[in-house]
């Protein structure tokens, strides 16, 4: 993917200041939009891809903290850039805690802004594949059967095929059937996969019931005293 996929959006209500920066983020190849407003920016469509806000912090009407305020509830994840005219610690601090990726005093060197439109591309390109993942990894959990969901459950919780076959009231040797098309199905290579595919979509074993106290053992497993509860 290359920096011309991507959209970076400049807002801010300084004429100069951005087109200044827009032809700076041309000149290295990405694609730019400008706004000179929040409000003008809401109010525009726009494409659904890669990309990152450069978002002046303090601006007549809609200032750059409550649009970034506004993005956050409506769940629009581009990262975000900040740059204000002032260097004061408090603007920068209540920056970051918004969620801010960046935070730039003007006047600001061009090569800190191409950095952090750099990074912050890369962020959203990385959190981007990261949800293209997890729904892969959804689509791929919705063609199991409901035994095999069942399985898989057992399987991320750490139990062996014999305490399965105990538990489902199956044969060990069904289970490892059922185990074996969870597998392919899910496309892992190993348990160590599966448990990381699992918990990519929310399957936690932590989330899931401890063995039986009265399931049976597999033959290499060491049996344990269980000392009684003291009154």
């Amino acid at each position: 993917m290359t920096a011309t996929e991507a959209t970076v959006f400049v807002i801010d209500d300084e004429p100069s200041v951005r087109k200044a920066v827009a032809r700076l983020l041309k000149s290295a190849g990405h694609r730019v939009e400008m706004f000179g407003s929040a409000e003008e920016f809401l109010r525009c469509p726009h494409r659904d891809g890669p990309g990152c806000l450069i978002l002046d912090f303090q601006m007549p009407g809609q200032s750059g903290l409550e649009l970034q305020k506004v993005l956050a509830e409506a769940e629009y994840t581009l990262p975000v850039i900040f740059v204000s005219g002032h260097s004061d610690i408090p603007i920068s601090v209540k920056a970051m805690k918004a969620g801010a990726g960046d935070f730039l005093t003007k006047p600001f060197r061009d090569t800190d802004l191409l950095e952090a439109v750099r990074l912050s591309l890369a962020k959203d390109r990385a959190a981007r594949a990261l949800r293209d993942e997890v729904q892969d990894t959804r689509q791929r959990l919705h063609t199991l059967t409901a035994r095999e969901r069942e399985v898989l459950s057992l399987v991320v919780a750490g139990r062996l095929n014999k305490q399965i076959a105990y538990e489902l009231g199956i044969s060990e040797k069904t289970v490892k059937v059922h185990r074996g098309r969870v597998m392919e199905k899910m496309r892992a290579e190993s348990v160590a996969e599966l448990v990381v595919l699992a918990e990519r979509i929310g399957i936690s074993p932590l989330s899931e019931t401890r063995p039986r106290p009265d399931a049976p053992l597999a033959a290499d497993e060491p049996a344990t005293i269980r000392e009684p509860p003291r009154e």
